[in-house]
């Protein structure tokens, strides 16, 4: 394969972390629930990605009644994902939102042994107590009256969710693109998110439809479009790897845009437990 062709599928998977990394912001400055904004940000995404597999003609039949009900499953898991992923950082801050989300990879790795019917490895439980100090590093109080701590407690849910998923999407769907697959996991988050919507903006307030609109397609669908295009001439392991600069990202737009300073103890558990997942995943 032609190095500009790797060159390319780099700058793909870089441009998709900085673009996922973005998606924090908007927990902040739309002034909807989690679950309404996963449910609308649902609808925008599923649409555009439909127009760009038609436009590509991309296949979108299923191969078996099975991977439709895995399909049905990872779609359920993704926005439960995308729901505690938007208020963890809701009730907390982003930063401490997206660096509680990055212990899934650490949860994946404990995860897939047991699929396979193996035990984690001794490096890997190690590895997994690094994180677990680096989240406890985090944590000011063990109160759920702490803002912090319900940040934490929201954001490994929401790592927990997004491993399941991932599991069931690299074990049992690796024959789908992302895109397909988010496709008809965006479709299942829309059918069940939408009979819980409580709030819908109105059609006069054009800024927060405009923010939306930008989240759906610009931040949702496009990001996995450019992250399907990178694994296609890129190894797993490398994607992962520019995968764990999305806190970074996430922390760097917080600071620069809504002026949120993560505290110390924060940012030194941020980094032990971003280390710890880039390790693992080169080590793995």
């Amino acid at each position: 394969m032609s190095t500009s062709l790797k060159n390319k599928g780099l700058f793909n998977v870089h441009i998709a972390g900085l673009l996922f990394g973005g998606t924090s912001l908007f927990s902040r400055s739309i002034d909807l629930s989690a679950l309404d904004m996963t449910a609308i940000r649902s609808v925008i995404a599923a649409v555009v990605l439909f127009i760009v597999l038609s436009i590509h003609k991309k296949p979108l039949k299923l191969v078996s009644a099975k991977h439709g009900i895995l399909m049905l499953v990872s779609g359920v898991l993704l926005g439960l994902h995308w729901v505690t992923y938007f208020h963890a950082m809701q009730v907390s801050s982003i930063a401490i939102g997206m660096i509680a989300l990055f212990t899934y990879p650490m949860i994946t790795i404990f995860l897939e042994p047991l699929i396979k019917g193996a035990l984690p490895k001794q490096a890997d439980i190690l590895c997994g107590f690094v994180v677990m100090f680096g989240v406890l590093l985090m944590v000011p109080s063990f109160s759920l009256e702490s803002e912090v701590t319900l940040g934490i407690l929201w954001g490994v849910l929401s790592a927990l969710l997004f491993s399941v998923r991932n599991v069931i999407q690299g074990h049992y769907l690796s024959e789908y693109g992302g895109e397909v697959s988010i496709l008809y996991q965006s479709v299942v988050v829309v059918i069940m998110t939408m009979c819980f919507v409580d709030s819908v903006p109105s059609i006069d307030n054009h800024y927060t439809w405009i923010q939306l609109l930008v989240l759906g397609a610009f931040f949702t669908a496009l990001p996995h479009v450019l992250f399907a295009s990178g694994l296609r001439v890129l190894n797993a392991k490398t994607v992962s790897l520019v995968s764990c600069l999305q806190p970074v990202y996430a922390t760097l737009f917080a600071l620069l845009i809504l002026k949120e300073q993560p505290a110390l103890l924060t940012l030194i558990g941020g980094a032990i437990i971003v280390i710890a997942a880039a390790w693992e995943t080169y080590r793995s």
